[in-house]
């Protein structure tokens, strides 16, 4: 008979102990922040974002977006 060697890891054993390990990294990490508040007063939130600068113009133009009349 063979005897088996404890200290020795398996290829298999490895790479389940390194996922478990990733897991709980993952979740410990995650576990570990804080909700932010909101810092947006309600002005900042209505009003418009959306700007029609030069570098938008050409993006439209060249992937030939039907212009506004």
């Amino acid at each position: 008979m063979k005897t088996v060697d404890k200290a020795k890891v398996g290829r298999r054993d490895f790479l389940r102990v390194l996922g478990t390990g990733a897991g709980v990294a993952a979740a410990a990490g995650s576990l570990s922040t804080s909700a932010l508040a909101d810092s947006e007063t309600n002005t900042e939130r209505t009003k418009a974002r959306y700007r029609e600068t030069e570098h938008v113009k050409a993006f439209y133009r060249v992937n030939k977006y039907p212009t506004k009349r």
